[in-house]
């Protein structure tokens, strides 16, 4: 790895292509999770069906510009969350082998699950306004509305919209959410990575390179969607309630399972998954090339003795 802020800037980087990519299952998947929100199984609509439904229902009524609302916060939360997991990941993996262990080469699946999980859940409390905006500007349609419409002309309207009406309080509803979403989905992302790296490398005989990092990261996306999807039902609920319709995080999965069932918290799976996948192959195997740049640019620029302590 580079130094922390050298794999911070990495990760941000990475992570902004990876979005560009991806942004539009994003809001197919926010806006499966919210329609039918609290209605009986019944009468709830489906309007989106699917990944590839949603985004051709989307485009054909709102154009490109309503499969990418948000795509600005995005790029600022990704920036934040990615920077933190994999800026923060290895020098607290590191810190608390070698405090447990006294061998900081030691691998152990707690202390990698442990770092991967504090890492993203600072990402995601450092990014959790810009997260909200992005879900409301996301989950906003003229045409085929689901969940509380919220009608911000940009990210910039958003965010001062909320904070003159709720404060900073406001900005940061739904972060408890969001940290236990990001928690779950990185306590598993970057060991599930380096496990299926590690195994690849050393059952399939596969060398360091392209080939490697995409089998590895797509075993990683697979594993953090099914962990991940239901605190992200829950936290995109949160972030779009208008008022208090939700009490915390356990109100809302209460009032989801109860009026919806319990697969309720699995809608959206699927332009999920099709969206993590993607992002997760193209966010770690870009921050393994990006890596390998800034590493270049810090051993030119920096001393050797910065580059030791790393």
């Amino acid at each position: 790895m580079s130094t922390t802020a050298g794999a911070f800037l990495a990760g941000g980087i990475a992570a902004c292509g990876a979005v560009t990519a991806t942004h539009p299952f994003e809001t197919v998947k926010i806006r499966m999770q919210l329609q039918g929100e609290l209605q009986d199984k019944g009468h709830q609509p489906h309007h989106y069906r699917g990944p590839i439904h949603g985004v051709s229902v989307i485009v054909r009524n709102e154009g490109v510009r309503g499969i990418y609302r948000g795509i600005g916060c995005a790029y600022i939360y990704q920036v934040l969350l990615n920077g933190c997991r994999l800026g923060f990941y290895e020098p607290m993996r590191d810190t608390l082998t070698k405090l447990i262990f006294k061998d900081g080469k030691t691998q152990s699946l707690g202390v990698n699950m442990f770092s991967g999980a504090a890492s993203g859940i600072l990402g995601a409390a450092a990014g959790s306004p810009f997260f909200l905006v992005k879900t409301r500007l996301q989950s906003y349609s003229p045409f085929r509305p689901v969940g509380t419409q919220h009608r911000y002309r940009n990210a910039w309207d958003g965010m001062t919209q909320i904070y003159r009406g709720e404060g900073v309080r406001g900005l940061y509803r739904g972060v408890g959410a969001a940290m236990i979403r990001t928690g779950f989905g990185s306590s598993v992302q970057l060991p599930t990575y380096f496990f299926a790296k590690r195994r690849l490398m050393k059952h399939l005989g596969m060398e360091e390179g392209a080939p490697l990092h995409l089998a590895s990261s797509t075993a990683s996306g697979f594993v953090v969607c099914v962990v991940m999807h239901p605190p992200d039902t829950i936290m995109s609920r949160m972030y779009n309630q208008n008022g208090n319709l939700y009490a915390g995080v356990f109100d809302c999965l209460a009032k989801t399972v109860r009026t919806e069932g319990f697969l309720a918290i699995y809608k959206g799976f699927l332009p999920h998954l099709t969206r993590i996948l993607p992002h997760t192959i193209l966010t770690l195997t870009l921050a393994e090339q990006t890596n390998k740049l800034i590493r270049k640019l810090e051993g030119r620029f920096l001393p050797s003795a910065a580059l030791k302590t790393v």
